[in-house]
């Protein structure tokens, strides 16, 4: 664990990646896989092998499910599954435990928090909706709302330029190492949580992040966050 110790309050604005971070939207691509193997007579997909790979995209899970499909029809079966994921949305998923309390106290400190991911921005507005977070939500920023996406710092910078604020006045918050790259390459502190979804030999410890999260509820304290 990295950076200086918290001063006692939260940042002024903290973003947030969504899946694996806010969200174990897991069970919603795992009912996807399912109802695709489903229509070809295949059995059901091993749930906890695919949970590993939702940070990383519908390209990835699709690649993992179909590994012999390759080109055009890879791209199909991604396009399948992105129509199959709208219809099972919200159905399975739910908060991590102790996200809800840690979103409270962010806002009752009167900080502003918003969601930076790269799942297409229709996508994740169907998200926000289904959680009634239209009004909470400050900045919802899309891996197609813009020409980058995460690696790439743009997303975090129009994030903070759309919120009015400088990017170091920010954290972001995620559970994939692009995300820490993201902040980093944008000047933002970062902190990595370790409750998302990892593929095996990932290291959040190696990311060098300015912080380190165990749990939802560490970020609940003011202390847990990093400063600048």
């Amino acid at each position: 664990m990295t950076g200086g110790a918290g001063a006692g309050r939260f940042p002024p604005v903290a973003l947030f990646d969504l899946d694996g971070t806010l969200l174990d939207s897991a069970p919603d691509m795992v009912a996807t896989a399912n109802r695709m193997l489903a229509a070809r007579g295949l059995g059901p997909v091993d749930a906890d092998a695919l949970r590993k790979h939702v940070s990383k995209g519908a390209r990835a899970m699709v690649s993992f499910v179909f590994p012999e499909a390759e080109g055009e029809a890879h791209a199909a079966l991604v396009a399948e599954f992105l129509e199959v994921y709208q219809q099972e949305l919200g159905r399975h998923s739910r908060l991590f435990d102790g996200i809800a309390g840690m979103l409270e106290a962010l806002e009752a400190a009167g900080a502003r928090w918003g969601i930076i991911t790269n799942k297409a921005e229709y996508l994740a507005r169907d998200v926000v909706a289904g959680l009634g977070w239209q009004e909470r939500c400050a900045v919802l920023v899309g891996g197609d709302t813009y020409a980058e996406r995460k690696p790439h710092p743009l997303p975090l910078l129009e994030a903070a330029r759309t919120l009015g604020v400088d990017p170091s006045d920010c954290v972001y918050v995620g559970d994939d190492e692009r995300d820490v790259l993201a902040a980093k390459a944008a000047g933002m502190p970062s902190i990595a949580v370790l409750w998302g979804y990892r593929l095996d030999g990932d290291d959040p410890l190696t990311w060098q992040a300015d912080r380190v999260a165990e749990r939802p509820h560490e970020l609940v304290t003011p202390a847990a966050w990093p400063t600048r």
